[in-house]
């Protein structure tokens, strides 16, 4: 399986923000949109950061007047992504070695969707109830 199955399912909204917004925007456009990451996009709609509720702590932790500084002063710019056709397994392995949520999906340098632990995790328990359900039907046939 790929990411592509998962984007099929949950769709390719990206929520993104421009990177001059401050932290304050970003934060109260997570809170209003229940979602635990942003893209920073340039206008072209290229991927130029994501901002996680993470380091919206960590520029928190060190004054409050972080939330008045641009987004682009506290956003990972280095940002991992993946393509449509990433296996499903690979992206784990990346989200769990970054120890990071959040995979910006990219084609061509264009943004086409965003995945998260939550998708991968729902993803994968609904690939291993059709495995065990299966695994049922072959049992009882037999």
């Amino acid at each position: 399986m790929t990411v592509r199955h998962i984007l099929a399912q949950k769709g390719g909204d990206v929520v993104t923000i421009p990177p001059h917004r401050t932290l304050g925007e970003a934060a109260r456009l997570l809170a209003e949109r229940r979602i635990g990451a942003v893209v920073v996009a340039g206008a072209t709609g290229e991927v130029v950061g994501i901002l996680s509720e993470r380091d919206i702590v960590r520029a928190v932790a060190k004054g409050p007047e972080a939330l008045d500084a641009p987004a682009s002063a506290h956003m990972t710019a280095k940002v991992i992504t993946c393509s449509p056709d990433t296996p499903v397994t690979d992206l784990m392995e990346e989200m769990t070695q970054g120890r990071f949520r959040h995979l910006p999906v990219v084609v061509g340098g264009r943004l086409e969707g965003i995945v998260s632990i939550g998708d991968v995790v729902k993803h994968r328990l609904a690939e291993i109830e059709r495995e065990t359900e299966a695994m049922r039907e072959y049992i009882a046939t037999a």
